[in-house]
């Protein structure tokens, strides 16, 4: 009776993606479902199937672990089923959990086979299109967070690809050939998915292999590289960006001095971009971290950044300009004195319109600058050429901005440079009395000219049709034939 037993048990062999030692399953499904996994998972619970293996004594470790993974490769669609109301969905998350158990518990290395089927079954659940946002009422709320109806078995599957690639079971080497660069680029695809909950599982997953898989390092890079360009230059959307950047705040505190060319250039092509969109408030924590920790590593890239910032300044959004001065801000606390001298004269004409901002807000955190101990050291050594900049700004707006906060801040601005040099000082206002003598002038014949043409307009009324006046010319008509 048992080998009866035994031999149609042997019979059953795993479908596709269970693999042997020998060949090495598909890595990549080919159909959201497994026929046979599926008919399995309704036939028995794991619990009975472990008990019949137990009994039996027919299947090793690696068979059970197989097929166990061949049921977990059966997906389910929650928008429809309405979740955990189904046993099979029940049935396949219990197996998830046990999977989990069993590869934190594990002692014995995995084979080639198993991991084969891990990164398979990975494959068949992550990778998918992520389904359209449900929202009442036909409006669209950006602040409102989108939860995904499958995170029931996504929660598990994460919590295992975790497991698997923290786990010293698991060979890197074979890992590698099936956690290759086409499994890396499309699991970096799923950080724009709209689930928060889901990235934040993908930003500890991409940290761990990053640090595991030293050999594909570079093309994590690379990969994450053109996720920034085609979001700054392309699509000016995309969820997972302040993810990214987390993670790469601590690769980049992990680089080598000197700092590498590559390194250099992704901070200034795929890093500095970033404060380019109108979101740039969503992720400015994560990449002002980033930026600084470029700027700990080599001092002298803080004039690379200033004129990043510069370049990319936002004209028209206030609240932006905001927060590019609280980034400059942290920038300048670690710039030296001779990358601040490379960079003074289009930095303090940048303030300088800031103080003039009729945003009063705007106007008052440029002008908090001064309160820095550093920056202001840096401003009273390099006042002769800082000051002639700055005055005309600060005058304009002691004489005729609105806000009285600005007006007291501004005047207490000018006693620093007055206290701290006031031949400069009266030198500068000498000077912007001059200018405005000048600009008044100007301005004067201005308005005389245009009172002098309106009076002859007055008198000499154009009348009729006016067309295209061609002036009168000497020039004939037809030049002359070239002999």
């Amino acid at each position: 009776m048992w080998k009866q037993f035994l031999g149609k048990i042997s019979r059953k062999s795993p479908k596709s993606g269970s693999g042997d030692g020998g060949s090495p399953p598909q890595k990549y499904p080919t159909s959201r479902g497994a026929n046979g996994a599926e008919a399995e998972l309704r036939a028995s619970s794991p619990s009975q199937a472990s008990a019949v293996a137990a009994a039996a004594g027919a299947e090793t470790r690696e068979d059970v672990f197989l097929r166990k993974l061949n049921v977990c490769c059966v997906v389910f669609d929650f928008a429809v089923e309405r979740g955990r109301d189904s046993p099979e969905v029940e049935r396949k998350r219990q197996v998830l959990v046990s999977l989990v158990d069993c590869v934190s518990a594990a002692e014995e290395p995995l084979t080639e086979a198993m991991i084969s089927a891990c990164v398979r079954m990975f494959a068949i659940n992550l990778f998918r299109v992520f389904p359209p946002k449900l929202r009442s009422g036909g409006a669209t709320d950006e602040e409102e967070p989108f939860f995904d109806p499958s995170w029931y078995h996504l929660q598990a599957v994460y919590e295992l690809l975790l497991r698997f690639v923290m786990s010293p079971v698991v060979d890197v080497k074979v890992a590698r050939k099936y956690m290759d660069n086409s499994f890396i680029s499309r699991l970096l695809d799923l950080f724009d998915s709209d689930d928060p909950r889901e990235r934040e599982c993908l930003k500890t997953v991409l940290h761990r292999i990053y640090g595991k898989f030293m050999g594909n390092r570079p093309f994590i890079r690379k990969a994450v590289s053109n996720i920034f360009y085609r979001f700054v230059f392309e699509t000016d959307h995309h969820n997972g960006i302040a993810e990214l950047l987390e993670v790469f705040g601590s690769v980049i505190s992990g680089f080598a001095k000197p700092l590498k060319e590559e390194h250099k250039l992704f901070l200034w092509k795929a890093l500095i971009p970033l404060h380019k969109p109108k979101t740039v408030g969503v992720y400015l924590p994560q990449l002002t971290y980033c930026i600084i920790q470029f700027i700990e590593k080599e001092p002298k890239l803080t004039g690379t950044v200033i004129r990043g910032l510069l370049k990319y300044w936002p004209v028209t959004n206030s609240q932006k300009e905001m927060m590019f001065l609280g980034e400059l801000e942290e920038v300048l606390e670690l710039t030296e004195m001779a990358d601040f001298q490379k960079c003074v004269v289009p930095l303090f004409r940048r303030i300088a319109q800031c103080l003039n901002s009729s945003h009063f807000q705007v106007a008052e955190r440029a002008l908090f600058l001064w309160n820095n101990e550093h920056l202001f050291d840096l401003i009273s050594q390099n006042r002769q050429v800082i000051l002639p900049i700055i005055y005309p700004a600060l005058e304009r707006n002691a004489r005729w901005h609105w806000n009285q906060s600005v007006l007291n801040v501004t005047m207490n601005v000018r006693k620093m440079f007055f206290d701290m040099d006031e031949r400069l000082l009266l030198a500068c206002q000498t000077n912007f009395q001059e200018e405005e003598k000048k600009r008044a002038a100007s301005e004067e014949r201005r308005r005389l000219v245009w009172e002098h043409l309106e009076r002859n307009a007055a008198f000499h009324p154009v009348t009729g049709d006016i067309g295209f006046a061609v002036p009168p010319t000497s020039v004939p008509l037809v030049a002359p034939a070239m002999t």
